[in-house]
């Protein structure tokens, strides 16, 4: 198993990167969805957050997704989820409250139960239904700039375009799609951009996608290599050039609780993982130095991506 504390040390390139990243504040929020399940949402969101906080990054990953996969597999036993995020979203605790530590660190969780399903029903007729998550997180928005306070935020979505979903898209700085390397994978995405151009022109006007990730990729699988290629022909700069590829001690990892980063550090998918959290820092630069006030891309240079061209296309 790997140490955590380690980590910085046994991979000197993201030691050097984490010296180099501004600490967003107010946090910055970042949406994991995609309407099909199995495509890699709950791994992306716990190795991800994991890569993230062994950088330097203060991560809370929130769970949306009632089957609370992404609480289990960072080892977070039932007994001890006093809150959840059934609770936040219905008003009787604060997400601060809901957040557990794990043993990951620098990485806390705001674990799901199953009450979590019946969220819909309960507040469907609230005029307020899409903005809890929002609301929930607004204390973490105003708090003052402080190396404990959060600088990133994971919202691991339900595989469905629910109220939840619109919950975390309404809440969301930006969403990031993980996609399987398959055969219908872009007709889902299809479906998705179009869902977050609805909660962009009604809930969320600033809402961007952040990244794509392929995911599940088979190099030896000409199908796998199919999808890639349709993917970049399709969607240009917003797919990551980090690919995460199929890999067992990934899939072994959550039967552990464990983030695959500390059960092997070593093997393909950790690295893989590290890539992807050095790329979407390097993303998240481009974008804040595009934010800054004063900012002239005419003088200054503009960013390699174009954030602009991250916007959804319905």
């Amino acid at each position: 198993m790997s140490d955590p504390s380690q980590w910085t040390a046994e991979q000197p390139a993201l030691a050097s990167l984490s010296s180099r990243i501004p600490n967003p504040a107010p946090p910055r929020v970042l949406a994991i969805a995609n309407q099909k399940g199995g495509v890699g949402k709950t791994t992306t969101a716990i190795n991800l957050g994991t890569a993230l906080a062994a950088i330097g990054e203060q991560v809370l990953i929130i769970d949306l997704d009632p089957q609370g996969n992404a609480s289990t597999g960072l080892g977070i036993d039932r007994r001890s989820r006093h809150h959840s995020t059934y609770d936040v979203l219905t008003g009787e605790a604060s997400l601060r409250e809901a957040v557990i530590a794990t043993a990951v660190p620098r990485l806390s969780i705001a674990p799901s139960t199953l009450d979590l399903s019946g969220l819909e029903l309960e507040v469907s007729q609230q005029r307020d239904r899409a903005l809890r998550l929002r609301n929930a997180l607004a204390p973490l928005r105003s708090a003052p700039p402080s190396p404990n306070e959060f600088s990133y935020v994971l919202i691991d979505c339900p595989p469905s375009l629910n109220l939840l979903t619109v919950n975390a898209m309404t809440a969301a700085d930006a969403i990031l799609v993980p996609l399987q390397c398959e055969f219908f994978a872009l007709e889902g995405l299809t479906q998705l951009l179009a869902t977050v151009e609805n909660v962009r022109s009604a809930l969320n006007p600033d809402l961007i996608i952040h990244g794509i990730v392929l995911t599940m990729h088979d190099a030896r699988n000409n199908l796998s290599n199919q999808v890639v290629e349709d993917v970049r022909t399709n969607s240009k700069e917003k797919v990551y050039d980090t690919i995460i590829p199929r890999n067992v001690r990934v899939s072994e990892a959550p039967s552990y609780g464990k983030p695959v980063l500390v059960y092997d550090l070593k093997c393909v998918g950790s690295e893989a993982y590290l890539r992807l959290a050095t790329e979407i820092i390097q993303r998240e630069k481009e974008l804040i130095a595009r934010m800054a006030p004063g900012h002239d891309a005419a003088a200054g240079g503009a960013p390699p991506s174009d954030p602009t061209l991250w916007k959804s296309q319905s």
